[in-house]
C-alpha cells in the first residue's frame, strides 16, 4: 500500500483485502479490489489529487455493497438447487447451503 495513506485509509485497505480473502479471492486480486476500493474513497473525500467523475459522482463502493458483481438475477436459487440435487441423488442436500449445492452440482 503506498505510503501516503493516512492510517485510517490503511486499516481500510486491510479490512477490505481480508474480506476479499475470506470470500475466497487470490492474494493479489484481494490487494487490487482493497486498493481500488481505498483510492476511490480518497477520491470521494477530496484526498487524493486526482479524481475521475465516476469516483467522484458515483455510488460510494460502500454503500453499493456488490450490487455491481455480476451475481444478479440469472443465479438459480436455492430451491431450484435443492430440486436439481433431489433429481441427481445428491447425498445431504437437506442440510447444504446454497454455495455447496452449487458446488455439488457442478462436479
Amino acid at each position: 500500500m503506498p505510503q501516503q495513506w493516512s492510517d485510517k485509509r490503511e486499516r481500510q485497505y486491510e479490512e477490505v483485502r481480508k474480506s476479499a480473502r475470506d470470500r475466497g479471492e487470490s492474494p493479489d486480486r484481494a490487494k487490487e479490489i482493497a486498493a481500488r476500493t481505498v483510492n476511490k474513497e480518497r477520491a470521494r473525500s477530496g484526498e487524493s489529487q486526482q479524481a475521475s467523475r465516476s469516483s467522484t459522482q458515483d455510488i460510494s463502493s460502500g454503500r453499493r455493497g456488490g450490487k455491481r458483481s455480476g451475481h444478479g438475477s440469472g443465479r438459480r436459487t436455492k430451491q431450484q438447487l435443492y430440486n436439481e440435487a433431489k433429481e441427481r441423488g445428491v447425498k445431504g442436500r437437506s442440510k447444504m447451503t446454497k454455495r455447496q449445492l452449487e458446488n455439488a452440482l457442478s462436479r
